[in-house]
């Protein structure tokens, strides 16, 4: 069956707090991401959104309010809190599962301990900033970028250390510590004194390396993220491998999703993520293009709503093409993973719900309403492509499969 399924996510742009923000995420109450960029920056310029349906959902009066071409609504994060790769992990089909939360100093004589049973050497330069030094070389502590104890990184100079020794050591740490995922990362151009020099404490009391600042997404950047309670198995993309379908996993997203056979396109500048999607448009002929556009993230970690404005109209500039691209029986489903608002004055992702669109050419606009999970996309595609076995999520193909009239 020549389908295909293409997924594209906008990472961090949300439309609007979560309900149960106030009981365990307070500083995100009055978030809504896409709203107050568009309230930042007015003259965004978003032509190709607005014909999908954006206003639909996000009924603000700087944008046109027209005939959308695209199905819309929204979706809630069954996840807790607010994190990229538990959200990526639910869009594909996994129910999230409630890890264990706890700082990095909590678990740092049980890392230590066990780094070196393997034979590493670890130091704690800095008893008064507690981090774990590998080797005089890799950085083991918080993440300082999310939520409070649910991520520790696994930091390198890359041109001091192979990537595949950074995941050994990741490895190591993921199999004593119970929080939801150890990230091993790496760049190039990057002395070991400077990724020491760029450890800070956030105000909570996390410990961990400032990663924009310790420059390790500037040259060669490599990354593995290692999740609690993931199964690939019943996971879109390896159901899709498994039934004979093309996977191409594109961005983020090859970072956050693990799917073996899967062809890979690395990439955090957003015009590069967008042309690799065209590309694999005009290759693939059958299955699934998923891809993350990162640098909104990365702009809304910056609390910088012009820089994400201006990656939302990259995007943008891209979609009529991506458009022109699909076939009759193809499906394009757009949503985010969770929210990252600039301007509600803290750098951490927000609590918020995802926007969702759904195009077929062949198919008329309805609305989808609210869901409950963002696995619904998963279990979407996964109908839309006949597959089955889905760990999460209801389709809603049945609502979106109504013939446009002539």
């Amino acid at each position: 069956m020549n389908r295909r399924a293409i997924i594209l996510i906008l990472d961090s742009l949300g439309v609007g707090f979560m309900e149960d923000a106030k009981d365990y995420h307070p500083q995100d109450v009055g978030a809504n991401t896409f709203a107050h960029i568009l309230d930042a920056v007015p003259q965004l310029t978003i032509p190709t959104f607005e014909q999908l349906g954006i206003n639909k959902i996000l009924n603000h009066p700087l944008l046109k309010n027209r005939d959308s071409i695209a199905s819309y609504g929204v979706c809630n994060l069954m996840h807790h809190g607010a994190d990229s790769f538990e959200g990526h992990n639910e869009i594909m089909g996994t129910k999230p599962k409630k890890a264990y939360l706890a700082p990095f100093i909590e678990n740092i004589e049980i890392v230590k301990e066990a780094l070196e049973k393997e034979g590493y050497k670890v130091t704690i330069p800095n008893q008064d900033l507690p981090y774990l030094l590998i080797n005089d070389l890799v950085i083991v502590a918080d993440n300082i970028e999310t939520d409070y104890g649910q991520i520790y990184n696994v930091s390198a100079p890359l041109d001091y250390i192979a990537f595949n020794e950074v995941l050994k050591i990741g490895q190591c740490v993921r199999e004593h510590v119970k929080v939801n995922r150890v990230i091993a990362l790496g760049g190039e151009n990057v002395t070991p004194q400077h990724l020491q020099n760029s450890v800070e404490r956030r105000e909570d009391g996390l410990v961990g390396v400032n990663s924009p600042k310790s420059n390790v997404y500037n040259k060669g950047y490599q990354v593995r993220h290692l999740g609690f309670g993931i199964n690939p198995e019943h996971q879109l993309p390896t159901l899709a491998i498994k039934a004979g379908y093309n996977v191409s996993l594109v961005g983020k997203m090859q970072d956050v999703i693990y799917c073996e056979g899967a062809n890979k396109f690395p990439g955090v500048d957003t015009a590069q993520v967008m042309e690799d999607i065209l590309a694999e448009l005009d290759q693939v002929s059958n299955g699934v293009i998923a891809a993350t556009v990162q640098e909104t993230d990365l702009a809304g970690h910056a609390q910088d709503p012009v820089r994400y404005a201006n990656r939302i109209e990259v995007v943008d500039r891209y979609l009529p093409k991506l458009l022109e691209k699909m076939k009759d029986d193809d499906l394009l489903i757009m949503s985010a993973d969770h929210g990252n608002d600039p301007t509600i004055g803290h750098n951490q992702h927000t609590r918020e719900k995802t926007y969702l669109l759904a195009y077929q050419k062949q198919c008329k606009p309805v609305e989808l309403g609210e869901r409950k999970t963002l696995s619904d996309i998963a279990a979407t595609a996964a109908d839309f492509l006949g597959l089955s076995n889905i760990e999460n999520g209801t389709s809603f193909l049945p609502l979106i499969e109504q013939p446009r009239k002539e």
